[in-house]
């Protein structure tokens, strides 16, 4: 049975992506060795490095002013090495509190300045993207979570204002043209659209460094890691690889713009089928849905285990919401064909 993968991360993978991991995993270009064991100062690995970095700026139209890193320990590292590495101790971050993951954001980067949380949607258990704040101009920088995995919504707009924005996209990267001079630092952790766990993306703007007057342990520095063109330690060779892949095959599938049109389309579908299907309810506010994670309930929840199995008997997989607020969750990342979210669907249809 063909399965469907809805699972929020790790997540969905082109299947050439994971046919050519494969074989790289048994031999590297040829050279009798997997990509499990090669150095990552071989000049097999060295060019791998310097084509991720290259299919990132150009997929995502970023110029020479930033340093493109990939690194470890996740986005939730992230969390606290963007406030280390630009916030100093008389300046203030700006959050937009929009879920579990800016919670967490808050919360660390509350350890090395001024923070000012401005907004939230907690009121209605993360169900909608803030609106009508205010944004002091003065700030250091404003942070948000382009896109919200646990609860289902999705920044389609940015703020108004002129105060630059650092963002986690970790599940919304490569999904949508972004304009990249309204950023700071952009940072993703891979396992939604670009690869394995392991590895992290951080795009950061290159002036912004040095400024704090502030002690950085050199694995926490920005600055380090630009030096060394994120081998400064051992990078995590294989995720960075199958990123490289991942990036090489958005490209030949249109690029972002073809990833964003493919994505509406799949949204809509499974959205439509929310709407007009008496069994089931999205609570999250219509503008504010996400084309990435999409969250939904059924009225009678006593129906959910008899829901999650007529999807697993259709090769759907990986619907559970996150334990913290039930009902069903639909990822649908790049990589996911139209054709699995149809399958979804008509489980919905025959279960009405």
């Amino acid at each position: 049975m063909k399965k469907h993968n809805f699972s929020a991360g790790p997540a969905i993978l082109p299947r050439t992506v994971i046919e050519k991991s494969a074989e790289a995993i048994l031999d590297f270009n040829g050279n009798g060795l997997s990509i499990l064991e090669v150095s990552h100062r071989s000049p097999g690995f060295t060019k791998v490095m310097k084509e991720s970095i290259a299919l990132v700026k150009e997929l995502l139209n970023i110029g020479d002013d930033y340093a493109v890193l990939f690194l470890t320990g996740g986005a939730s590292t992230q969390f606290f090495m963007t406030a280390l590495n630009i916030l100093g101790d008389d300046e203030t971050g700006l959050y937009i509190d929009t879920g579990t993951w800016s919670t967490k954001a808050i919360k660390e980067a509350k350890l090395y300045g001024n923070i000012d949380v401005i907004a939230s949607s907690k009121d209605k258990n993360f169900s909608y993207i803030p609106k009508g704040y205010s944004i002091p101009k003065d700030a250091k920088y404003l942070h948000i979570t382009s896109n919200n995995t646990i609860f289902g919504t999705q920044f389609h707009n940015l703020p108004d204002t002129d105060v630059r924005i650092v963002s986690d996209m970790s599940s919304d990267i490569f999904s949508r043209p972004i304009d990249i001079n309204r950023y700071d630092i952009i940072y993703a952790g891979a396992q939604k659209n670009m690869g394995p766990a392991g590895t992290t993306l951080v795009i950061v703007k290159k002036d912004i460094l040095g400024k704090t007057n502030r002690k950085i342990p050199s694995m926490l520095n920005y600055e380090t890691h630009i030096a060394k063109d994120s081998s400064f330690n051992t990078p995590p060779v294989f995720p960075i690889y199958v990123s490289m892949l991942t990036m090489q095959w958005i490209k030949e599938n249109g690029g972002v713009e073809a990833m964003n049109k493919r994505n509406i389309e799949k949204a809509d579908i499974i959205y439509n089928e929310i709407d007009s299907n008496p069994m089931f309810f999205s609570p999250i506010a219509k503008e504010d849905r996400s084309l990435m994670n999409v969250t939904f309930l059924l009225h009678d929840s006593s129906k959910e285990d008899a829901f999650i199995a007529a999807a697993a008997a259709a090769g759907c997989v990986g619907i559970k919401g996150h334990r913290s607020v039930g009902g069903f969750r639909a990822s649908i990342y790049n990589s996911m064909p139209k054709e699995s979210v149809q399958a979804l669907v008509n489980v919905m249809r025959n279960f009405k």
